[in-house]
């Protein structure tokens, strides 16, 4: 049972909206896979599971699309050694394409930070970026996470 006091407002706008039940045949295997996957990720239930899920292939579905403007959140590893490197990773998020809202930057240790960007823009744009700050040398590591509202 979750506690009511916590809920965050976008869980308490879902509990006001009909909740509809449906049923899906699943073989066995297919079943058990999910059950671990729901005890594994602590979910309370499959609902909370199954929800979850339709809302990743809907952020998926609105990037493929291209059509809305989203959020990214690009996070890079790189060496701070490296001669040019923040200046060329700062003349690329100044592009005229995209908005950067945010970026946090955090020291590792003696040669390595840990930076991560917030994008606001077209999703071709962003992973245009996030493509071209990867690729620079001194880069170690550019991982980039796709978001969007979603209103379901």
């Amino acid at each position: 049972m979750h506690d009511t006091t916590r809920r965050t407002a976008a869980e308490k706008a879902v509990e006001k909206e009909e909740i509809i039940r449906f049923t899906v045949s699943l073989p066995r295997s297919l079943l058990d896979a999910l059950d671990e996957r729901v005890i594994g990720r602590g979910y309370a239930s499959r609902s909370e599971f199954v929800r979850d899920f339709i809302r990743e292939r809907i952020v998926e579905d609105v990037w493929a699309q291209g059509a809305e403007e989203v959020v990214g959140v690009l996070t890079i590893i790189y060496d701070h050694h490296q001669r040019e490197l923040t200046q060329r990773m700062i003349d690329i998020q100044h592009s005229d394409q995209v908005h950067v809202l945010c970026t946090t930057h955090v020291h590792m240790d003696h040669h390595n930070c840990l930076e991560t960007i917030i994008i606001q823009g077209q999703p071709p744009e962003i992973e245009r970026i996030a493509i071209e700050i990867g690729g620079l040398k001194g880069v170690r590591f550019a991982k980039l996470t796709r978001a969007s509202k979603v209103t379901v």
